[in-house]
């Protein structure tokens, strides 16, 4: 109910938000011990959220193999200038591994799950 009226009047709200309209409080994923909460979606559903992690499978393109292995640290988070100043981690997040550079593609604050591809690092 942001949006305003053609004359340019102000919408007022004709009820509160129902309980399928509600929303929830991001994971913001976060690098530690394997953390994980459980949480009942619409239908009763089960959704798993990683509250923190420290291992990521990553696979390499190249050779199309995957490997689980811990994540030194992250290094840029696009999502959001907070999230990469903290360090949360998100889809598109590009963390450090043994490996090298990657990038998250899976959502960890909504599959329970956290993926990542190797990327090729750009050289200065």
């Amino acid at each position: 109910m942001r949006k305003k009226k053609p004359s340019g009047g102000r919408k007022r709200a004709y009820r509160k938000k129902r309980r399928f309209e509600l929303g929830s409080f991001p994971a913001e994923t976060a690098l530690g011990e394997l953390k994980r909460k459980t949480v009942r979606g619409r239908g009763g559903t089960q959704k798993l959220k990683i509250l923190s992690n420290n291992q990521v499978c990553v696979t390499d393109p190249k050779t199309r193999k995957t490997e689980k292995v811990e994540i030194a640290r992250v290094s840029k988070n696009p999502a959001n200038v907070d999230y990469n100043r903290r360090g949360v981690i998100t889809k598109g997040a590009i963390i450090e591994t043994s490996l090298g550079l990657a990038r998250i593609t899976s959502r960890p604050g909504q599959n329970g799950m956290l993926f990542a591809v190797l990327i090729k690092e750009e050289k200065n």
